[in-house]
């Protein structure tokens, strides 16, 4: 199951560096991240390839995880107008997209409010 870790770590230099390593040493692979800044914090939005296994380290490594969220994982052509139909087949069936961003590969990352129904309406599992 894909889990969006949401992060708040200080906003000071090394963080995101820190995250990397410590993810790394463990083994596990970042396929997605959106990182930054505010009043002094930082929000980091991870995507990785072991969820539960990097709440653990990131946690017992003294991060702030404040939210594993579940995620729809949607592969999108490298193309104009993609990201426009999937985001609407959820508009349309009144699904609302609390974050998304982009991870490698050209795959839209989605948190929203109904995972389940995301994930049937746009095909994925």
């Amino acid at each position: 199951m894909r889990k969006d870790l949401v992060i708040i770590p200080e906003d000071r230099p090394g963080v995101v560096a820190e995250l990397g390593e410590t993810l790394g040493e463990a083994g596990i692979n970042i396929e997605a991240i959106s990182a930054f800044t505010g009043q002094g914090k930082g929000i980091v939005h991870l995507l990785v390839d072991k969820a539960e296994e990097a709440l653990e380290v990131l946690q017992g490594a003294g991060f702030d995880v404040r939210a594993a969220r579940r995620v729809v994982v949607v592969p999108l052509p490298d193309e104009p107008g993609h990201l426009g139909r999937a985001t609407r087949t959820l508009a349309d069936a009144g699904i609302n997209i609390e974050q998304a961003y982009i991870a490698g590969g050209s795959r839209l990352v989605i948190v929203c409010d109904e995972v389940d129904r995301a994930k049937e309406l746009l095909g994925v599992e």
